[in-house]
């Protein structure tokens, strides 16, 4: 038998490298400009065609390549950021791996000119697929100009399942934006098909936030800072009614490198527990510092994922410092106890009477009814009757006091209807104490569904017990309303009393515009204003009565996530994003009136079990299991 195993060829090994580190076009401008900040840039462009898709252009002014270095660039595991193992414990730098380019070659058709600073000349290298195809000298500027076209021209796949220009642009925008954010002091520029969407100079830390996300965030922000032998932080934290629904801003970096750090984001939430909604998420931008050798960033290809040595030190820490800021720019509730609930004391002035503004009787006795029932006769039977104890000439009715403790139990349970039914219906009693009738008689059939922690409604079925999840159900129920309405054209457009301006930022704004078509179809009336503002001036009428801009910007939220571009018809989206809008949340409680008819509308629908995104609505437990359970 021969043999089978065979060493790949270099540009298919670099295809297969290319599916880790260059997922979208979005990874490519990360890994350029990365590279740009490496090489001592001071000023960066970032050109976009076509979402990406055409070109992907970052020129930048750092110290350029020689002609070798630019031809050896492009080599996998070529790397100018580390010469040992060792290297990788004490990493100052963004990119270390020496893959990035090498699988964005391997993808996309490549040109790259550059030259160093003092050199008379430059060069111009030329690569299509991992082929080097041409390199020659040529005049150009200091620094380095990369080109990235067609990208993965030679991955069709690849190439099928990016999503719409909108999405990509948007995870362009969102990763531009954390570049930016990490690297205050570059000038770093983004033009997307000749358009400019940022142009941010270099300036402080603070000043970088309020350029990307708007100039109101400037008085929502304080500062935060906290320096150990351990970690310095600093940054910037929001007011706690500043927090959002959706779209907040979140932003955690460690040595300049922005990373994901689900452990360290719940430290400040915990921070702001007791002063937010749950549904609510405070901004936060916190830079952390740390000796190098103390993390560990080769985890991931996308260097995103940190490990910290001191973990559960940086987490008192960091918990420490947010919360003496909140504490002392006042932003959680204070008591001043010099002064809170302190009773007004009068200031004593020898000229008035000693009564103090208190006018006196002296003709009464507080003794004087007590002494009448005294000393009035007693009848012989003891206690009671109309002579007994009085006071102020009102007479005890015994009787009538405790009439309602003589009530039996079963009649203060069952009410007047005769049935155990009203303590669930109660909304002072909880679901957890609840008092399950007896499995006997007509008190079965009359207790149809529970609801189980406000969340999920259990029902009795033909085949056992049917668990449904109360959001999801209504929301399945609200989008096939929405959806066959907006199918007939039974939705017009309502207009709205004030027209609501609405402000964009570019990633959210680049959505919008490609769905304008869609939403006017649904009945909206959307007017740009200039500068990423938008007027809306009509809503489609069934959804009257909702928050217009709310609404709108969960529609662009979900486009931009991508939830709604599995909908060939845009106006299927739109339902889906209205339907999640509308439905009630989980934690809701329900009566039975109202769980009934929500079992019954969703049962009545073609396809009940799933949301229109796949998520499941009901779970059956049929009588085999339930009796397993026993066992």
């Amino acid at each position: 038998m021969s043999d089978i195993i065979r060493l790949l060829p270099d540009s298919v090994a670099n295809q297969i490298a290319a599916g880790e580190v260059i997922q979208r076009p979005a990874s490519v401008v990360k890994e350029l400009v990365e590279n740009s900040v490496d090489a001592g840039a001071t000023r960066v462009q970032v050109i976009i065609r076509d979402a990406g898709r055409s070109l992907i252009q970052v020129v930048d002014d750092g110290k350029g390549m020689s002609d070798t270095d630019a031809r050896l660039a492009f080599e996998r595991h070529a790397t100018s950021k580390i010469e040992s193992a060792g290297d990788l414990f004490t990493l100052r730098t963004m990119g270390f791996r020496g893959e990035a380019l090498a699988s964005i070659a391997a993808v996309a058709q490549v040109e790259l000119r550059t030259m160093m600073h003092g050199a008379d000349i430059g060069t111009r290298l030329v690569i299509n697929g991992s082929k080097v195809e041409s390199q020659e000298p040529q005049a150009c500027s200091p620094g380095s100009n990369m080109m990235v076209k067609n990208l993965f021209f030679n991955v069709p796949v690849r190439r099928k399942f990016l999503k719409k220009d909108s999405v990509e642009l948007s995870n362009i925008v969102r990763e531009f934006e954390r570049m930016a954010l990490v690297n205050p002091g570059i000038d770093i520029s983004l033009c997307h098909n000749d358009s400019m969407m940022h142009s941010l100079m270099r300036s402080s830390f603070k000043h970088r936030i309020c350029d990307l996300f708007g100039k109101a965030l400037e008085k929502q922000l304080i500062p935060v800072k906290t320096s150990t032998s351990i970690v310095t932080i600093d940054g910037f934290v929001c007011m706690p009614e500043h927090a959002r629904r959706r779209n907040w801003l979140q932003y955690l970096t460690v040595n300049g490198r922005h990373m994901r750090h689900p452990y360290f984001h719940k430290a400040v939430l915990q921070c702001y527990e007791s002063l937010i909604p749950s549904d609510m998420q405070p901004n936060y931008f916190l830079n952390f510092t740390v000796e190098p050798e103390t993390i560990d960033v080769n985890i991931h290809p996308t260097k995103n994922e940190i490990k910290f040595e001191n973990e559960s030190a940086i987490w008192q820490i960091l918990t420490a410092a947010v919360r003496e800021s909140l504490g002392r720019f006042n932003a959680g509730p204070a008591i001043d106890f010099d002064s809170s609930d302190a009773p007004e004391i009068p200031v004593f002035n020898p000229n008035t009477s000693g009564s103090h503004g208190i006018e006196i009787d002296p003709s009464y006795n507080p003794f004087a009814d007590r002494e009448a029932a005294i000393s009035a006769p007693r009848p012989s039977g003891g206690f009671g009757g109309d002579n007994s104890l009085r006071r102020t000439g009102v007479a005890n009715d015994w009787e009538k006091l405790y009439s309602g403790f003589m009530q039996s139990d079963e009649d203060a349970v069952t009410g007047e209807r005769g049935s155990k039914l009203n303590v669930i219906d109660s909304p002072e009693t909880h679901a957890d104490t609840l008092d399950l009738p007896e499995p006997s008689g007509a008190e079965v059939d009359e207790v149809a569904s529970i609801q189980i922690k406000n969340r999920f409604i259990m029902s009795a079925s033909m085949s056992g017990v049917m668990i449904i999840d109360q959001h999801r159900a209504h929301m399945k129920i609200l989008y096939e309303h929405y959806r066959r309405m907006l199918a007939t054209a039974e939705s017009h457009s309502q207009q709205v009393m004030f027209p609501e301006v609405v402000t964009l930022d570019p990633a959210r704004d680049a959505v919008l515009q490609d769905i304008l078509q869609g939403l006017q179809q649904a009945g909206y009336d959307i007017v740009p204003l200039g500068g990423n503002a938008w007027s809306i001036n009509a809503v489609p009428s069934i959804v009257d009565g909702c928050n217009p801009s709310e609404l709108l910007l969960r529609v662009i939220d979900d486009m931009a996530d991508g939830r709604l571009t599995a909908w060939e018809d845009i106006t299927d989206g739109i339902a889906f994003s209205m339907a999640r809008s509308s439905a009630i949340e989980p934690g809701q409680r329900l009566s039975s009136q109202e769980r009934e008819r929500l079992i019954g509308d969703l049962l009545r629908l073609p396809a009940p079990n799933y949301t229109p995104d796949g998520l499941r609505i009901i779970n059956m437990m049929d009588i085999d299991t339930i009796t397993e359970l026993f066992r």
